[in-house]
């Protein structure tokens, strides 16, 4: 069965965090068929889950249901990034729980049965914060449904679990800032550092958001060289 939809990957200077821009569902043992403009490169949380080809020549994203599960894939094209949920043979994933535990750290909370904006809230604190955390992994709304503004307290809680983050993934080359609501990232990186950056800020950050992405590409030294030793020239990551 080949289902053919058309979506745009991001709108431009936007980096996806929870939660997803996109939710696929595809069965077991079938194919889905999602036509994109570009693509230079995707990861698979679990590719246990949903095997993904990029085919290139008919400028479409294959997506093969392998098992029943729900996983995420993280897609990057001309600087921009998004997130994607993919669900085989799994029903929405509705927690009340974390709709209550919501509702009661984010007083203003509030939904609507509009198209444009259906989840409305103010983050005050932190524990608002990782209340939304909680519930925008589940399937409760997606990117573009939501209205989210941060309180300055707040938005300096997550710089800072941001930026422990990056100096787990990438030795502490990263340097995060946010100037309004931007979150800034400078510093240089290696290839798979870029990525485990990328990650940490979709599984860490709150809400659609502002990327500046200034961090530099640098190839990873071979191994038992010295540091600066077959590096080359920095490229910027994105823009």
């Amino acid at each position: 069965m080949r289902l053919l939809l058309t979506y745009t990957l991001l709108s431009a200077g936007l980096a996806g965090a929870w939660p997803v821009d996109w939710v696929h569902d595809v069965e077991a043992g079938r194919e889905r068929f999602v036509r994109l403009p570009r693509l230079d490169w995707f990861e698979v949380e679990a590719p246990g889950v949903v095997q993904v080809e990029w085919l290139a020549e008919a400028g479409e994203l294959l997506l093969t249901g392998l098992k029943p599960g729900r996983t995420t894939v993280l897609l990057g094209a001309e600087g921009r990034v998004a997130a994607w949920r993919v669900r085989v043979a799994s029903r929405p994933l509705v927690d009340e729980g974390a709709w209550k535990a919501a509702k009661a750290a984010c007083p203003d909370l509030r939904s609507t049965p509009l198209d444009e904006v259906k989840l409305a809230v103010t983050v005050h604190d932190d524990a608002c914060r990782l209340a939304l955390l909680a519930l925008f992994q589940t399937d409760a709304v997606e990117a573009r449904g939501l209205e989210l503004t941060f309180s300055q307290q707040a938005l300096q809680t997550q710089l800072k679990d941001l930026q422990r983050a990056y100096d787990a993934v990438a030795k502490g080359k990263v340097r995060a800032r946010y100037v309004g609501a931007g979150l800034v990232l400078a510093g240089q990186v290696t290839p798979a550092e870029h990525r485990r950056v990328l990650w940490e800020t979709l599984r860490r950050g709150l809400g659609r958001f502002a990327l500046d992405d200034q961090l530099e590409l640098v190839e990873a030294p071979p191994p038992d060289t010295a540091p600066d030793a077959g590096a080359r020239r920095p490229t910027p990551a994105s823009r």
